[in-house]
This record gives structure tokens, sequence and C-alpha cells, in this order.
């Protein structure tokens, strides 16, 4: 399988009613409308965690250092219908970094607690994996679309 590499960053804090993670509505591109992870495509030469970096300062304007990342897995997204779609993705948590959160031109970020996601908004296969990653898991999940490229044929977890 052909497929993009893209990296994932969630940001955690503890909030005044809990845990919270920073997303954002998309704004531009790829999920266009939907509440997504903050992230994107890997560029030749970069690292994952180096992608990741890059990313969440240029959506979100926040700082964060590659050894402040921790690996929180990863998710095989397949589309069938849509091949050129595909994509690897390398998951990240932080809960270390500098600066606030501030609107870009792809993204406005917006704090949700862990415990209420804004699932109804964001990619049907989020509920499938993202709150084992907020929990402090670590996942390796193949999500399958269905032809209509939104709904979930299938989500595997791959045992090691």
């Amino acid at each position: 399988m052909t497929a993009a590499r893209v990296t994932l960053c969630f940001l955690l804090r503890d909030g005044e009613s809990g845990p919270e993670v920073l997303l954002g509505l998309k704004r531009t591109g790829f999920g266009t409308g939907k509440i997504v992870g903050i992230g994107g495509h890997v560029e030749p030469g970069e690292s994952d965690g180096e992608a990741a970096v890059r990313e969440v300062m240029e959506e979100t304007g926040v700082s964060v250092r590659v050894e402040d990342l921790t690996d929180a897995g990863a998710v095989n997204f397949v589309f069938p219908a849509k091949p050129e779609w595909n994509m690897s993705t390398s998951l990240f948590t932080a809960r270390t970094w500098q600066g606030e959160p501030a609107d870009s031109d792809e993204v406005l970020p917006e704090w949700f607690r862990t415990d209420t996601l804004p699932v109804e908004r964001m990619w049907q296969d989020a509920d499938h994996w993202l709150p084992v990653v907020l929990e402090g898991g670590k996942v390796n999940v193949v999500v399958t679309l269905n032809d209509d490229n939104e709904t979930v044929a299938s989500s595997v977890s791959i045992l090691p």
C-alpha cells in the first residue's frame, strides 16, 4: 500500500474542569470543516517528530520540542475508493510547549475536555483510537473507510 507519511500531535493540559486536548477546526485542504488533530505531511528529510514540531508551529504558533513529544503509536488510513488519500500517520502527545495557540490560515485551535470530545464534528474514525491516545496509551490501528470516504468500514488494532 502506498501511503503519504503524516503526523498528528495532541497537546495536553490540565484544565479547570479536567484534562484537555488541543484540536482545531480545519479551514482549508483535506478535512475542511472538521475538528482535527494538529498535524500534516512529513516533508522530505524530516523525521516524524520534526514534522510534528513544524506542523504544530505552522498551525497554532505553539513551539514544542522533539524531545518533549511522546510516541502514541500509529494509524494507517486506507481509502479503497480513493487510494491517493491513504495515510500512514504517526501519533504524538506533548505536555510541555511554549506559547499560546493562535488561529492560522489552516486551523482554528480550541481546547476540548478529553472526556467530551466533539466526535460528531470529527472524522468518524477518531472515536476508535483517540480516547486511548489521550489516556496515555499507544495504538497501532488500521482504519479502512467506506466508498463514501467518510464512514468507517473497519478499524483493526494490530497487536505487537
